[in-house]
């Protein structure tokens, strides 16, 4: 599947099943199946020039767990930065419901500042994403699965989910290995 939203792919560090089950056990829900055929084609790296997605690792930097507590975490501080006391934070949410921000697992992030957030209500295997915009307020659908979020925000229809001077992503994947993570761990001790 991956093969055909990336007509460039070249994977990075791959998490095996265990990791995922681990993960998956530690998070309190499943692993959508969309990101875990992700995880195992494609692994570490950055997606259409643009989005890391988080996946069960031993590096901090792309640790699935790690990141959605660090991302969760800074929104959070962020959005305590914003309020002004006087008014609560407002979220502006495509579809007008803010309580999906309750619902949010952050599992990626874009180069932009913007994040991805599953809505783990779902039921079916998979939970709809949502992209945080980097000015915090602005909440757009992105998809019903992964593969559906990369297939729009490579195609012309990349500026309903990323703005609207939102140009089309590369259909490309570029991985990280396991060597390039360790080097950048030890760069950074």
């Amino acid at each position: 599947m991956w093969e055909r939203v990336f007509t460039s792919l070249s994977p990075g560090f791959i998490p095996d099943e265990a990791a995922l089950d681990r993960a998956a056990a530690e998070l309190g829900f499943p692993l959508p199946a969309s990101y875990r055929s992700f995880c195992l084609t494609c692994g570490v790296g950055l997606a259409g020039g643009q989005f890391r997605i988080a996946v069960p690792a031993p590096f901090e930097a792309c640790d699935l767990i790690t990141q959605a507590g660090v991302i969760a975490h800074s929104v959070g501080s962020a959005i305590g930065l914003l309020a002004d006391g006087a008014e609560p934070h407002r979220f502006d949410v495509e579809d007008g419901d803010p309580s999906v921000v309750e619902r949010a697992c952050f599992f990626g992030h874009g180069e932009d500042g913007s994040f991805l957030f599953w809505d783990v209500s779902g039921s079916d295997g998979e939970y709809d994403i949502w992209v945080l915009g980097p000015d915090l307020e602005t909440i757009r659908f992105g998809g019903e699965t992964l593969a559906d979020f990369f297939a729009t925000v490579t195609a012309p229809a990349a500026l309903l989910v990323l703005g609207t001077s939102a140009e089309p992503l590369p259909q490309r994947f570029e991985g990280f290995t396991e060597v390039t993570l360790a080097r950048s761990v030890q760069a950074t001790s």
